[in-house]
């Protein structure tokens, strides 16, 4: 295509991209808009490597080389001010966000810690009862994972760098399909996301109670004990988080419907956000130190209730100066 032709053809695109950039260059701070911008800068850049490959003058390089220095700069502000609304948000929305709605977070938690609580108790009084709670394949699983002699804890007995990421991804996997079930449960007025609530709570607490009951308990505790801190405070907060769409369609108040289920759904998803942050720490410490036998139980104890102190603080006092102004 000769120059003049291409220039015909792209002309009008290139100046609205100039536009769009004089406006994002004006304001000062505001966010680029990731439905267009990105695929706008995209294309001019395309045109750039065109107009370079075919030989077209340096005039038309030079101007198109000018746009996509000054579309770089934009996108990566934007990048910039994302991740650093992401970190305030990690370090004081988050738990600013859990105080605010901590009735949802405390009847999620009753009815997730109470069922495990129940289960376990329930189970290692009564034995049998774990036939009814938990299938014999996985009570055969349970058995072999954490027994007491087996050289590593958890689904991958061999201790190599191949294994942890494997399992690291399996754990992965395994809390954010557990998160977005409960999250996504709350669309049926809440009724999904207490049945996954309840539902895991139920299995956790009984296979607990069922190791526990077989002598199995130092290798059980000393491996959820760490990572456990993160992975049900998660599940807690995705918990509550479908809770809240499902209380917004059961009794809206004074707005209608779909517009409280509209701001439900806004702080539903930041909560299963935070959730989803919390599980991902989880499967990284479950991947890589839960499923260690060289440190000692104690040692895993004492670690564990540092962690769990250190969710307790985090929720409880980040963003504390939020709350002040």
């Amino acid at each position: 295509m000769k120059q003049q032709a291409f220039e015909q053809r792209h002309r009008h695109t290139w100046q609205a991209f100039s536009i769009q950039l004089e406006a994002l260059e004006q304001a000062r701070g505001q966010p680029v808009d990731p439905a267009s911008f990105p695929a706008a800068y995209r294309r001019l850049c395309q045109h750039l490597s065109l107009a370079q490959s075919r030989g077209y003058s340096q005039g038309l390089v030079d101007h198109l080389q000018y746009l996509v220095q000054r579309g770089h700069l934009q996108l990566y502000r934007h990048r910039s001010l994302l991740l650093a609304r992401i970190i305030a948000f990690t370090l004081g929305g988050l738990p600013l966000l859990v105080r605010q709605e901590w009735r949802f977070v405390l009847v999620a938690s009753l009815l997730f810690y109470g069922s495990l609580l129940l289960a376990g108790l329930l189970v290692f009084g009564v034995p049998e009862l774990a036939r009814a709670l938990l299938s014999a394949t996985q009570i055969a699983q349970m058995e072999q994972m954490y027994d007491p002699d087996r050289a590593r804890l958890g689904r991958f007995g061999e201790r190599t760098a191949a294994a942890d990421w494997m399992m690291f991804g399996y754990y992965i996997m395994n809390n954010v399909g557990i998160a977005f079930q409960t999250f996504a449960g709350g669309l049926l007025a809440g009724l999904g996301t207490l049945f996954f609530l309840l539902f895991n709570g139920l299995t956790i607490g009984a296979v607990a109670g069922h190791l526990t009951g077989i002598g199995y308990h130092h290798p059980f505790y000393s491996f959820v004990i760490g990572h456990g801190a993160f992975e049900l405070t998660g599940i807690s907060l995705a918990g509550a988080a479908g809770l809240r769409i499902g209380w917004a369609l059961i009794a809206p108040g004074q707005l209608r419907r779909a517009d409280a289920l509209r701001q439900a759904s806004s702080v539903g998803v930041q909560l299963v956000s935070g959730a989803l942050l919390l599980l991902l720490i989880a499967a990284f410490v479950e991947a890589y130190w839960s499923s260690m036998t060289f440190a000692t139980p104690l040692a895993k104890y004492l670690v564990g209730a540092a962690l769990w102190l250190l969710v307790a603080l985090y929720l409880t006092l980040g963003g504390r100066q939020h709350d002040a102004s």
